[in-house]
């Protein structure tokens, strides 16, 4: 019997990655443009340690790109990794636009029935 061993998801896939609501909070702030990770430490609150290992995840999936400016590294939003995503959440728009088109005809409906009172 072989031994079921937990994969690092989080390092591996975009999903798992932005499921966690602090890399979220971090891909936000990064929305504004490139910052160190003092300043979103300080803006999240959080110890700069806990902040770079949020961003260790996020660059290894692609969320997020670092460059070097002097002694201090910037980590700015790579937006492309979110293709996945992207491409994923817009397989139900059409689902959502049908939603919609009822809840129109439904309260067009609505609005016929007090006009005939």
């Amino acid at each position: 019997m072989m031994a079921r061993v937990a994969r690092a998801a989080t390092t591996s896939d975009v999903f798992n990655a932005i499921a966690e609501p602090q890399r979220r909070r971090i891909l936000v702030l990064l929305r504004e443009g490139e910052r160190p990770v003092t300043e979103l430490a300080r803006e999240l609150g959080m110890a700069q340690p806990g902040v770079s290992k949020h961003l260790r995840v996020l660059r290894e999936v692609g969320l997020v790109r670092d460059r070097k400016v002097g002694k201090q590294r910037l980590y700015g939003l790579d937006a492309r990794g979110l293709r996945p995503v992207h491409e994923w959440t817009g397989g139900f728009e059409r689902f959502w636009n049908e939603s919609f088109d009822r809840l129109d005809a439904y309260v067009q409906d609505l609005k016929q029935g007090r006009q005939g009172e």
